[in-house]
C-alpha cells in the first residue's frame, strides 16, 4: 500500500529579537549617571530606583548602570573592555576633542587605522568604550 504524501515541513516563524540594554557595572550609580550624561553626552532615559539607564533619545538601546553592591555587597568591579561601541556624529577628531574638554579620559586617543578612525574612552569605574565615526 503506498504511503500518503508527506506534508512539507512548515517554516518556523521568524523570531527577530531587538536590542534593549547592556549592563555596565559601576561603583556608584548616581556618579555614573552624572558622568554618562554630563561628560559623555548621553541622555538619562530611565530613572526608576534600581533601573537607571542612559542612551540616546530616539535611538534603540540603552546602558543599564548596575551598582555592584546591590547584587553583591562584596562585589568587585572588573574594569576594562566592555565591548560597547559608540559612533560619534560629525568630525570624529573634533567630537573626541569635545569629549576630552568635558573631562572624558581617553585610554586610546583618536587614531587613523587602515580601515578608519577609532578611539577608546574610560568611565570613572574603568569601563572602556570604543568610539568610531558615525559615517
Amino acid at each position: 500500500m503506498p504511503k500518503p504524501p508527506r506534508k512539507p515541513a512548515s517554516k518556523p516563524e521568524k523570531v527577530a529579537p531587538h536590542f534593549v540594554s547592556i549592563a555596565v557595572v559601576v561603583a556608584d550609580r548616581a556618579r555614573a549617571v552624572q558622568w554618562y550624561t554630563e561628560k559623555f553626552g548621553l541622555d538619562h532615559i530611565d530613572d526608576m530606583d534600581h533601573w537607571q539607564t542612559v542612551g540616546t533619545k530616539g535611538r534603540n538601546g540603552v546602558l543599564h548602570l548596575c551598582q555592584v553592591t546591590e547584587y553583591d555587597p562584596k562585589g568587585q568591579l572588573e574594569p576594562g573592555n566592555t565591548g560597547i561601541h559608540f559612533r560619534l556624529p560629525g568630525d570624529f577628531v573634533a567630537s573626541c576633542d569635545a569629549l576630552k574638554q568635558r573631562g572624558v579620559e581617553f585610554s586610546s586617543p583618536p587614531e587613523k587605522f587602515d580601515w578608519g578612525w577609532g578611539a577608546t574612552v574610560r568611565d570613572p569605574d574603568g569601563n572602556e568604550i570604543y568610539l568610531s565615526p558615525e559615517d
